[in-house]
């Protein structure tokens, strides 16, 4: 019976982790972009979880920033440094 309980608080503790990790690699990654460093991002991520995501979404891009030269979007990162548009 023990065992039962154990294994169901082991594949949510698993789920948890996987969802604090991805979040700090999320938030490092936007810390990044926009012009902060990832060792921010990866601090609020792991501190704060998902919430520190949410910050970094809300913390304005400093001036010479990839997310300001770029955009928050690959494709469209693709397109101003390339000058065309691909087609499939």
């Amino acid at each position: 019976m023990t065992v039962v309980i154990f294994a169901a608080i082991g594949v949510k503790a698993f789920y948890l982790l996987y969802i604090w990790l991805a979040s700090a690699w999320i938030a490092g990654e936007l810390s990044r972009r926009k012009g902060y460093g990832e060792k921010w991002g990866l601090g609020s991520g792991l501190l704060l979880s998902f919430i520190g995501v949410i910050v970094w979404l809300i913390v304005p891009a400093r001036a010479n920033s990839i997310w300001k030269e770029r955009g928050w979007r690959r494709a469209k990162a693709h397109r101003v440094d390339s000058g065309t548009t691909k087609r499939a």
